[in-house]
């Protein structure tokens, strides 16, 4: 998605960090599963998953890559069949320094990808008694989560993504560590927007509140539980959940950046830490990806039963049977025939996958340390790539009868589950929001959704409302929702995409808001052109005392709104850059701003008040008009702010 404006980063801001997005456009299922499709070529003439060739096939793809989307380093590690078949570091850990990336000892921040570790850690709570997955999350903490929709939250929801919650982002990120995981939960409870178990919107906080219910249960801190259960039993030394590191594992941290050309930026303090603030090295993913591959066990250290790490695997929930769903955390993929489970993630910084193929004991981790110039999908480049030398595949073919009925019935915008729905974050939901678009050539596409040249990805028909990537396997598949809206299911089986009506349609809000704004600011810029020119040829307004002022307070009135959105786009870009902001720091400040807002809507009764009184006093038609035009612009605003909840004062967002 291309980074225009300031509404689009801060779309991006809340899809990516810290979260479970995905690979950059993930793959998506095969039509009918593992069986679907032919193989591309013979077996004979595929290339054997060997060090050998993996080396030589990394060494000529990874380098590149990294030279043309202007990253620093990234770090890899594949296994095969129970040992490391490959590991390797690229490029620096340090710019300036020249250091370069160690598998073994550079530590990258995996974001979301820490979320597996705290489902491993539930898991081996459940697998002891000690977690009912289908009870009342009340029952395992020591506040209460506000009742809504008439039923409780569980761990199967959250394991899902399916609890309900709203998005949020406020003191995500900090520069402060913190060690209080209860403090922090208790105090920013998101709403529930979703009935449990319905609706998957990824939640940063929901995986937090399950490593607090580890935490409770265990007795001791979930950073302590992981490295005393998970991190040390896997011989994980290079790896903790730890923020700020220890000093035995600080002098490994690779740095961060956002271009390899750019200053490094500081080390990221997660504060919903079980969802995304681990460490670790290259290496020390390979353990865990054997751990998983290997019934829970490596060498002759165990943690999880054999049965409990098949059922952890296993498909838990999905919107669809041809689509990808969440395994119990885990989330599934498929691509060239074969089902995949895995996770991604983010941090501003860093940005990295993991994915697992059970059925042939292969696991592929990989980490970048800066986001680079974002024009393709380094992460899916690279396992794409992977996938296709070793195991080739062919596309069945598809059936585009009916394309175009179809497409013209589901062209519009679609608004993401994982959103920010009571608070002024809501704003990112409405201009962030994908656009289904019609080609001539009977495909669609949704700009958002770019392939590895950075254009927008065509979608074929290939069966009843399901469209495929014309040079790829992603499935969209078109259907309703509990309520009757016609929503998307994708490769993202954490999130869906709900088809909005005119009243929160971006594409439509954001012309009026520009409209609006632009009435308002040629009024203000007019007004004393017009008075200087009045002055310069000595003509006066016949206008009463009550007019005059009346006009000056639209003119006011004016002003505020402008200020409003100027200086909320101005705080939303210093939050950017500075993004301990979205905080406590910055509350006030997004507050004052929203009282200005408040205050120019109110205005809009002084502003209908003028036009009353252009009309009443008979004046001549153009003046009447612009009284009126004068409204209508105010309720551009009204309607924008309203729709973005910009008038509505919240302390959590």
């Amino acid at each position: 998605m291309k980074r225009s404006t300031i509404v689009v980063f801060v779309a991006i801001l809340i899809s990516a960090l810290v979260s479970g997005q995905p690979p950059q456009s993930a793959p998506l299922p095969a039509e009918t599963g593992p069986a679907a499709g032919t193989p591309a070529v013979t077996n004979a003439a595929v290339p054997q998953l060997t060090a050998e060739d993996l080396t030589a096939f990394l060494d000529g793809i990874v380098p590149q890559q990294l030279d043309r989307e202007n990253i620093a380093g990234a770090t890899v590690s594949v296994v095969k069949d129970g040992k490391i078949l490959f590991a390797k570091g690229y490029g620096y850990s340090d710019v300036k320094t020249k250091a370069p990336v160690s598998p073994e000892k550079t530590l990258f921040r995996p974001g979301s990808v820490s979320k597996l570790f705290t489902w491993t850690a539930v898991m081996q709570m459940y697998e002891q008694g000690k977690i009912d997955l289908d009870r009342d999350i009340n029952e395992y903490i020591d506040f209460k989560i506000p009742d809504a929709f008439g039923k409780p939250i569980t761990m199967r929801h959250i394991l899902t993504h399916t609890p309900g919650f709203e998005e949020q982002v406020k003191d995500l990120f900090s520069t402060e560590p913190t060690t209080d995981l209860g403090g922090y939960l208790k105090t920013h409870i998101p709403m529930r927007i979703f009935p449990p178990g319905t609706t998957p919107a990824y939640s940063n906080y929901a995986t937090a509140l399950a490593g607090y219910v580890v935490e409770r249960i265990s007795g001791v801190p979930f950073t302590q539980y992981v490295d005393e259960n998970i991190l040390k039993p896997l011989g994980m030394v290079n790896s903790t959940f730890a923020q700020p590191l220890p000093d035995h594992l600080a002098p490994n941290m690779s740095k961060g950046y956002r271009l390899a050309s750019d200053d490094p930026l500081d080390f990221e303090m997660v504060s919903a830490f079980p969802a995304g603030s681990m460490s670790s090295s290259a290496t020390d993913m390979a353990n865990f990806m054997l751990a998983h591959l290997q019934d829970g066990k490596l060498g002759e250290a165990s943690i999880l039963k054999p049965e409990t790490t098949k059922l952890m695997h296993e498909r838990l929930f999905g919107l669809d049977p041809a689509a990808p769903g969440m395994a119990h955390g885990f989330y599934e993929e498929s691509q060239n025939g074969m089902r995949i489970i895995g996770h991604g993630g983010d941090t501003i910084a860093f940005h990295s996958d993991l994915h697992l193929i059970p059925e042939k004991g292969i696991g592929f981790f990989i980490s970048y340390n800066s986001l680079g110039k974002g024009e393709a999908p380094t992460r899916e480049m690279i396992w794409t790539a992977i996938l296709d030398r070793y195991f080739p595949y062919t596309k069945p073919a598809g059936d585009p009868a009916g394309a175009e009925d179809e497409i013209q019935k589901i062209a519009g915008n679609y608004m993401v589950s994982r959103r920010s729905e009571t608070s002024f974050f809501r704003l990112a939901s409405l201009l962030g929001q994908a656009s289904v678009v019609p080609n001539a050539d009977g495909t669609l596409s949704i700009p958002a959704l770019t392939g590895s040249n950075g254009q927008p990805k065509r979608w074929e028909r290939i069966r009843p409302m399901t469209f495929r990537d014309v040079n790829g396997q992603d499935l969209l598949i078109f259907k309703p929702d509990a309520n009757g809206r016609l929503q998307i299911v994708s490769q993202y089986p954490f999130m869906t995409f709900t088809q909005v009506g005119l009243a929160d349609n971006g594409k439509v809000l954001m012309p009026v808001l520009v409209i609006s704004l632009s009435i308002m600011g040629l009024t203000l810029l007019l007004a004393p052109i017009a008075w200087i020119i009045r002055r310069r040829y000595g003509h006066r307004l016949e206008w009463t005392a009550k007019e005059l002022w009346t006009r000056r307070a639209v003119w006011g009135v004016f002003a505020l709104n402008l200020i409003s959105v100027i200086a909320m786009a101005g705080l939303l870009t210093y939050a950017l850059s500075n993004i301990d902001f979205f905080g406590e720091k910055g509350k006030v400040w997004f507050w004052a701003v929203q009282i200005v807002g408040i205050l120019g809507a109110l205005g809009t009764l002084v502003v209908m008040y003028n036009a009353f009184l252009s009309w009443k006093r008979g004046t001549g038609i153009w003046r009447k008009i612009l009284s009126t035009v004068l409204v209508l612009a105010c309720f551009g605003f009204l309607w924008f702010g309203y729709a973005a909840n910009l008038f509505v004062l919240r302390s959590t967002y």
